[in-house]
């Protein structure tokens, strides 16, 4: 089995890392896997060693909350198995973890590429989960001819501590994005507005809806009314705050050499020097080629300007909640 330098792209959700994803994709050594770690939570790094055979049902098993927000008709962007045409439905059976998002990113015949990866991991023996992901990077690096890993999933930055404790070689990308603009993307995604209604539950507000856990825990009950329910914007600007304070915290306890520090704002003003920047991080060259299609792809996005439209008192209610974060965020990129 080849070892491939394996980097992890973490950050808030929200903040360009699928923008981020499809340029990585687009250079010729890099292996870009888009939320593989999302896709099989809570199970994707468990403690104990595993068989072959049990990894790859980690794989393979559809998880419950997809299958809902797909039955329901909640649209997140994220989800691409729905839109190939695959033999997995929510109908039938769901759709495996790993085909929700990971496959669909590399191919365009997911289901092939799920038949062609189970013998090789569903045999191996037992082994500590990092050994399996190993040979999953390597299987995949073989299909596509690509040399190094990197594995980008939303709402990340939480995880650090576990990626570092399972994957002890592997680098670290913080990818960061203005708080009032991020907080107000989260304030659309209906993912993040389950986060942010777990986040009131665990610290005990007293206005959720009535019925909240037994919403949650069937799996026959539709979520709509949870992701209509009206919540000031603020309140995804505090949870962006505290997950950056909480994850620059795990950073700062990494070596400087296997981080780096990224910001969405730095790649759309200066995309040639920043991808350098980011490829020489990751171990392969910066490609003149690949900078120019990654110039290309930033090009249509716009910054600063999503959360400028909201009215003055909520704007203002916004930047205050967003503020913890952004002092954290540049304390630390002056330290």
């Amino acid at each position: 089995m080849t070892v491939r330098p394996l980097t992890f792209v973490v950050g808030t959700g929200r903040c360009g890392s699928t923008a981020l994803s499809r340029i990585l994709r687009l250079h010729p050594d890099l292996l870009s896997v888009s939320e593989l770690i999302a896709s099989l939570e809570p199970d994707a790094l468990p403690e104990a060693p595993l068989t072959g055979a049990e990894f790859w049902r980690i794989l393979a098993t559809p998880r419950s909350f997809a299958n809902r927000v797909i039955r329901d008709g909640i649209p997140l962007p994220e989800y691409r198995y729905p839109h190939v045409k695959g033999r997995f439905s929510v109908a039938g059976g769901g759709i495996p973890a790993v085909s929700m998002m990971t496959l669909p990113h590399l191919t365009d015949d997911p289901d092939a590429l799920f038949d062609a990866l189970e013998p090789g991991l569903s045999r191996r023996p037992a082994a500590p989960v990092a050994d399996h992901y190993q040979a999953l990077f390597d299987l995949l690096g073989e299909r596509f001819g690509r040399r190094a890993v990197v594995e980008r999933s939303g709402y990340s930055l939480r995880s650090v501590p576990r990626l570092r404790e399972v994957f002890p070689e592997a680098r670290f990308v913080h990818l960061h994005r203005d708080g009032a603009d991020c907080a107000l993307s989260m304030s659309r995604h209906p993912g993040f507005r389950l986060i942010q209604l777990m986040t009131e539950r665990a610290t005990g507000t007293e206005d959720l809806p009535a019925g909240l856990a037994a919403l949650l825990s069937d799996d026959e009950a539709d979520l709509r009314p949870l992701y209509e329910r009206a919540v000031p914007v603020a309140e995804f600007g505090e949870l962006w705050s505290s997950t950056i304070v909480e994850g620059l915290g795990h950073l700062s306890r990494l070596p400087a050499a296997i981080r780096m520090s990224l910001s969405y704002e730095g790649l759309l003003d200066a995309p040639e020097r920043e991808l350098t920047r980011l490829a020489h991080h990751l171990g392969v060259e910066p490609l003149p080629e690949w900078l120019a299609a990654g110039r290309a792809l930033l090009d249509g996005d716009r910054r600063g300007t999503a959360a400028a439209t909201l009215p003055p008192a909520e704007l203002a209610a916004l930047h205050e909640s967003c503020a913890p974060g952004a002092r954290a965020l540049s304390l630390a990129q002056s330290g």
